[in-house]
């Protein structure tokens, strides 16, 4: 396995839902509860900023894009990612 899905209620506290080892059965579980978020797919073994560098989708262009602060906070919007409302993908 070299990623896994989690999943993010709308509205809900920072932490995730559900994580899931494959899209299908995340999926399953949004429609069959008409859940609304966002499903995100993530590397496994790797930080997402490590991750989004080593893909070339991110390069740091100052000392403060290389702080723990920053590093901490990342997100990277080319994750695949996916919005449901009430169970239905959108």
């Amino acid at each position: 396995m070299t990623h896994i899905w989690i999943f993010k209620g709308e509205g809900a506290s920072p932490f995730p839902s559900g994580v899931f080892s494959e899209k299908e059965k995340a999926d399953n579980w949004i429609k069959n509860n008409k859940l609304s978020g966002v499903l995100i797919e993530y590397p496994l073994d790797i930080s997402l900023y490590e991750w989004a560098i080593s893909s070339g989708l991110f390069t740091p262009k100052n000392e403060l894009q290389e702080t723990p602060k920053f590093i901490q906070n990342f997100t990277c919007a080319s994750t695949n990612h996916f919005h449901y409302i009430d169970g239905v993908e959108e």
